[in-house]
């Protein structure tokens, strides 16, 4: 039985870490925490900003919104605020789809 390596979920990821993620600058990070509620990230005593993997997740919702389905800011607002569980389990779809996609074109490369 081969040895199957855990997957390390982090508790929190520093504002690089997020930056490189999403391909982003930290500007536009710190305008998407002041503009939407759902982003809360922790802040040391320096004020660095530390994002939980929920943070990350409704990070990635609204960079969605905005860069894929061409929201505004507001219209990006207005709809978390009516439909954020329907939007969280959207987003949970297009990530499994995106992993199945990854491993189907890992097993097509050994072949």
């Amino acid at each position: 039985m081969a040895y199957k390596e855990r997957e390390i979920n982090k508790m929190y990821y520093s504002m690089g870490e997020v930056t490189a993620m999403f391909d982003v600058n930290h500007s536009l990070i710190r305008y998407y925490e002041k503009e939407f509620d759902i982003l809360q990230p922790k802040k040391n005593k320096k004020g660095n900003r530390y994002f939980t993997p929920e943070d990350v997740e409704n990070l990635k919702l609204i960079l969605h919104l905005i860069r894929d389905k061409g929201y505004t800011i507001q219209g990006a607002k207005d709809h978390l605020k009516s439909n954020l569980t329907e939007s969280k389990g959207q987003q949970n779809v297009i990530t499994a789809l995106e992993n199945l996609k990854k491993f189907l074109l890992e097993v097509r490369d050994e072949l």
